[in-house]
C-alpha cells in the first residue's frame, strides 16, 4: 500500500479522549480540549485538515471557579446592528445556559479563527 493511502486511512479513524473536570480551573480544562480538538498532540498533525477526534469533558459541573471570576469574568458577542454590542456575565450566563455553553464558548474562544473552527467545535461534548 503506497504511504500516500495510508496517511489517507489515519484520518478516518476516529479518537475518543475524556478529560474529567473535577476540581480543575475552567481554562486549564478548556485549553486541554482546545489543544487535542486542533489536533497538536497527534503526530499527523495538519493546519488544513480537522482530525477526527471526539472530545468529552465529564464531571463539568464540579469545576472550580472562583466567586471572583464569577462576578468579573464577562463575555461579548455582536449581533450585527450598529451598537449591538452585548455583555454577560460568568454568573448570568451559568443561571441562564448552563455549563456546558460556558465551556463550549471556552473552548471556542481557544480554537482558530478560520472554517474549520466549527467543524471542530462539533467534536466536543460536555457533560455535567
Amino acid at each position: 500500500m503506497p504511504a500516500q493511502y495510508l496517511r489517507l486511512s489515519l484520518y478516518k479513524t476516529t479518537m475518543q479522549y475524556e478529560i474529567n473536570a473535577e476540581g480543575k480551573k475552567i481554562g486549564r480544562v478548556a485549553s486541554e480540549a482546545a489543544s487535542i480538538l486542533i489536533g497538536k498532540n497527534s503526530v499527523s498533525f495538519s493546519r488544513n485538515k480537522a482530525p477526527t477526534v471526539e472530545v468529552v469533558i465529564i464531571n463539568a459541573s464540579a469545576l472550580s471557579i472562583s466567586e471572583k471570576k464569577k462576578g468579573e469574568k464577562t463575555y461579548s458577542r455582536h449581533t450585527g446592528y450598529p451598537g449591538g454590542i452585548k455583555h454577560e456575565k460568568l454568573e448570568e450566563m451559568l443561571a441562564k445556559k448552563g455549563i456546558k455553553e460556558v465551556m463550549r464558548k471556552t473552548v471556542m474562544g481557544m480554537l482558530p479563527k478560520n472554517k474549520l473552527r466549527a467543524v471542530m467545535i462539533k467534536n466536543l461534548k460536555v457533560v455535567e
